[in-house]
Order: C-alpha cells, then sequence, then structure tokens
C-alpha cells in the first residue's frame, strides 16, 4: 500500500533511510556520516520538514505492508521545477516491486500537478539506483551530469495514455 506520510512516520522513515544509505555508502565513506547518533539526528529533522510540506510544495509518499514501513519517496517542488529528493526500500525489501510502486505514485503526482519533468540526483556508486532509474526512464543531464559524487538524472513526465483534454478545454 502506498499512503502519504504522516508526522507519527518519522522515526520508522529515518530508521529506514539510514538501513538503505549503509548499502550503498559502507565503505566509501565514514559511518557517522550516514548512520551516526548526529547523522541520525539531523534525518529526522529533514524528514520533519519534508513531511509537513504542503501539497503545492511537495510529497512524502510512504510504502506499507501488514503495517510496517518497506520504502519512502519524497519530492519538492519549488520555482526551478520538482526534484524527486529521496526514493528509498528497505533493503530486507528489494525486488518486491515496492520502490516500482512508489515510483508509479510519485509519476501520478507530478502528472496531476501538471510536471512535465523532474530532476534527480543518485549517489555515483550506487549502481542498484542507477539502474532501477534506467529503467524507469531517467536519463542523465546533459548540460550537468554530475553535482559533486551525484550523478544529475531527468525524466520527461509524459501524460498517461488516454488523457487527453477533457471535452470543454
Amino acid at each position: 500500500m502506498i499512503r502519504a506520510a504522516h508526522p507519527a512516520d518519522v522515526d520508522a522513515i529515518a530508521a529506514l533511510h539510514a538501513r538503505a544509505r549503509a548499502t550503498y555508502y559502507r565503505g566509501r565513506v565514514p559511518q557517522e556520516a550516514y548512520a551516526g547518533e548526529a547523522e541520525l539526528v539531523r534525518s529526522r529533522e529533514g524528514w520533519t520538514r519534508a513531511v509537513a510540506r504542503t501539497a503545492a510544495e511537495g510529497r512524502v509518499l510512504c510504502a506499507e505492508e501488514d503495517g510496517r514501513l518497506t520504502g519512502v519517496a519524497a519530492f519538492r517542488t519549488a520555482a526551478d521545477g520538482t526534484t524527486l529528493t529521496q526514493l528509498h526500500v528497505d533493503p530486507t525489501h528489494w525486488r518486491r516491486g515496492t520502490g516500482a510502486a512508489l515510483h508509479a505514485a510519485c509519476l501520478d503526482a507530478w502528472r496531476a500537478a501538471g510536471a512535465d519533468r523532474v530532476r534527480l540526483e543518485v549517489y555515483e556508486h550506487n549502481l542498484r539506483a542507477q539502474a532501477f532509474y534506467a529503467r524507469h526512464g531517467w536519463r542523465p543531464d546533459p548540460d550537468l551530469p554530475r553535482s559533486g559524487s551525484h550523478l544529475t538524472l531527468w525524466l520527461e513526465v509524459a501524460p498517461r495514455s488516454g488523457m487527453g483534454p477533457r471535452s470543454g478545454e
């Protein structure tokens, strides 16, 4: 089940985020940078702000199975466009369709908001995520392919098939 995040979800979201980040940062950056207590506090604060956004500013979506959080996605919309800021699946739930379901829910929200293009940054060593995004149509930014240790990707958001203008528009 995909649903909007609630303030009561923040601790579970932050913990899932830490578990997911550990899979691609381990051995590449110091552990305290992704799993230390200070980082967990910073992560909780960031997720608290994200969950509190208005619908016009973005959303946080949770994937849930049997009452347990299994994935999370967040995006932000600003004057310069829409950015997918986070998409994480609990490593124990990889390859079960959770990420695809979260991505589809984001696409629905972007289409409903009229977004035509969405941006994201993915860690250069996170090959699993890069393959996931490529399968879902994300392409490298030809003008700015990198942002530090992250690759910049874009997705053209096409209207859903059969979603032409309604009569009278």
